[in-house]
């Protein structure tokens, strides 16, 4: 079925969490495993069902942010979707403690109860009103990114229109760019600090009234962080500090010589790999989108009959229009057992790595379909991330059909950027968690706080004012995530560590690096992140030596990449 045809209805929620609760006395009174097992296999299909007409709403909201329909929609689930989750936990609390547990741990998975556990530590339903605010904040935030109209050589664009102009290899009009966003930014601060003032603040309450010393542990939770903790997540950071930092600064500084530049350098600087312009593709967007299907159906049976029926049913929304939702993603339409990717094509290597990366996910949703319970579709979010980030380096092979003459540009910029993000990834996480640390530093603190860790992560930017929103330490207000889900950007890098690991494979022997890559897939969600990762032969990215081994060996790659001819 084509998305256009799909056909959203809001559902009756009182009789939602009327049937729910019927299930749950039913599941509580089962005599037998086939009677208990019934009940699980039907609150899944409400789950599904519940998820895919939010889902429907909240893309057709993204799509257009200005539709009236389509924004009240929104609003009655930022309200609805927190009530129901008592319902939902209700259930919880039976399943946990069935005496059928075992035969349902066997037949769906250890995970499911695993994660359920952690359901039960991060909701009660006197939070529920601090979850509908919470949502009402996030959708004002995103309507806030939506709205821009930066004015730029005598016209207006949104933010992802402006951004093939911030890349672009004019240095004054490269800085004009970055300029001319800051300048919104700055322009509208004041909304920008209030929204997570108060995101802020009624987290941290909301972290209190279930009992923790604020927001951070109930953050871990709400994160499904079900495989390691804090300190693991701090050990990591120290690695990327050790290792990381000092590869991308010399990558930076490689790049200032090219440039001509002086090091460090500004951030509009930064954003230019070589002097005659960063890799573009060498199409337009629907020859995009045929380059995807000719990469996805020489991969693999798999990949072709997934990525044509994506094309055939309308599951890609990628042209960047005014009202859209700024970003990408990617989503499950359960009922429909299809993916769908939200995406802006501005005309950047990022329009293709739409097709790899957001398409990664889709992948891994589409294979993993028919899994029972829905939760078991996907893992983790840093699981996620494996599927759709190591997707991108498959997509090598295909490099020339994306970017012609670019090619040998994308190559080093791909992988020389995978390094570099890393640090700027982490720097977000640490962010975060000095600002659960602390909840009630002024909005001004925050941004000296951002600053601080800029030199520490980011030594090669320059915070000479030169583009105030940036040298001021405000930049983290345009990470959608630190906003809308918070916590959720560490997952990025663990999962880069891991694409690198499968970047190594692919330069070794592709066949047997895909293998490895579907033997991870095919798992779904049916266990924990680290044992993905066990069953799969890959290594963990918590382990230093994994670190230090991807780091090292892309490091060689790059140092020994012939430039020649590239200006």
């Amino acid at each position: 079925m084509k998305f256009s045809e799909m056909k959203y209805s809001r559902p009756d929620m009182a009789a939602v969490q009327n049937r729910i609760s019927e299930i749950t006395e039913s599941f509580k009174n089962a005599v037998s495993f086939e009677e208990a097992d019934g009940c699980f296999k039907e609150v899944d299909k409400i789950n599904r069902s519940v998820a895919t007409q939010s889902t429907l709403a909240q893309v057709r909201h993204s799509i257009d942010t200005r539709d009236e329909f389509y924004d009240g929609e929104v609003k009655y689930w930022n309200g609805a979707a927190p009530e129901l989750q008592e319902y939902l936990q209700n259930w919880t609390l039976a399943l946990l403690d069935s005496p059928y547990r075992k035969e349902l741990s066997d037949k769906y998975g250890e995970v499911i109860f695993v994660n359920a556990e952690l359901e039960i530590k991060s909701f009660s339903p006197e939070i529920i009103p601090l979850l509908q605010k919470e949502n009402d904040l996030t959708q004002e935030y995103e309507k806030l990114l939506a709205s821009a109209q930066i004015p730029f050589e005598d016209k207006a664009y949104t933010l992802s229109q402006l951004s093939p102009f911030k890349n672009d290899a004019d240095d004054e009009r490269r800085l004009a760019a970055w300029k001319a966003e800051g300048k919104w930014y700055k322009d509208n601060q004041s909304e920008f600090d209030r929204l997570y003032d108060e995101l802020v603040h009624l987290r941290d309450e909301m972290g209190k009234k279930l009992g923790y010393s604020g927001y951070t542990q109930l953050g871990y939770y709400r994160m499904q962080r079900n495989c390691y903790d804090k300190n693991d997540v701090e050990k990591f950071r120290e690695a990327v500090r050790k290792y990381l930092v000092p590869v991308a600064d010399g990558i930076y500084r490689k790049q200032a010589e090219r440039l001509g530049k002086v090091y460090p350098m500004s951030f509009a600087d930064n954003a230019l790999t070589f002097r005659s312009g960063n890799p573009k593709p060498c199409g337009n967007p629907d020859e995009i989108l045929e380059a995807g299907r000719k990469f996805y159906n020489e991969l693999s049976p798999e990949t072709s009959e997934f990525f044509n029926m994506m094309l055939d049913n309308e599951l890609l929304d990628v042209l960047s229009t005014e009202g859209k939702e700024a970003g990408g993603y990617c989503t499950g339409l359960y009922d429909f057992d299809v993916p769908f990717i939200f995406a802006n094509f501005n005309g950047t290597a990022g329009d293709v790595e739409v097709v790899t990366h957001e398409a990664g996910h889709a992948f891994a949703d589409w294979y993993n379909r028919d899994r029972v319970p829905m939760e078991t579709i996907w893992p983790s979010m840093e699981g996620c991330e494996v599927h759709s980030m190591s997707m991108e380096f498959f997509a090598w092979r295909n490099a020339e059909d994306f970017f012609g003459k670019d090619t040998r540009k994308f190559l080093y910029n791909h992988l020389a950027g995978a390094i570099k993000f890393i640090p700027y990834g982490t720097m977000v996480d640490h962010f975060q968690h000095i600002v659960y640390e602390k909840p009630y530093m002024t909005p001004r603190e925050r941004h000296d706080t951002w600053k601080e860790l800029l030199g520490i992560y980011m030594p090669w930017m320059r915070l000479d004012g030169e583009i105030p929103f940036y040298a001021d330490g405000e930049g983290w207000q345009r990470q959608h995530h630190i906003y809308s889900s918070p916590f959720y950007y560490i997952d990025y890098c663990l999962a880069q560590t891991v694409a690198l690991e499968f970047w190594a494979m692919i330069q070794d022997d592709i066949d047997s690096a895909w293998k490895r890559y579907i033997a991870y897939t095919e798992q779904g969600g049916s266990q924990v992140f680290t044992k993905l990762l066990e069953n799969a032969g890959l290594d963990s990215p918590f382990d230093e030596a994994t670190l230090r081994g991807v780091c090292r060996r892309a490091n060689d790659w790059l140092e020994a990449y012939d430039l020649t001819g590239i200006e």
